[in-house]
């Protein structure tokens, strides 16, 4: 069996290749290999404007954001 990369964007083991790209059922995020390959340690925080964030940097929320699988949401403002 070929091993079949977890979806970058939610995780989930229950992708599938479909012609040129995998599809994830679970959020219908397609992605290619080589993006599949990449692990969340090469993953860098931007702003809306493209700037790098670092670990202490204060932001803004403008919009109440629901958190993927938790009853928690963020509030605007924090």
């Amino acid at each position: 069996m070929t091993d079949i990369p977890k979806c970058p964007k939610c995780g989930s083991e229950f992708t599938y290749f479909d012609g040129s790209l995998y599809v994830c059922p679970d959020c219908a995020h397609e992605f290619s290999a080589e993006e599949g390959e990449a692990t969340e340690e090469n993953t860098v925080a931007k702003d809306s404007n493209g700037a790098v964030l670092f670990d202490g940097d204060a932001v803004t929320v403008i919009k109440d954001l629901k958190v993927k699988g938790l009853s928690m949401v963020i509030k605007r403002g924090t």
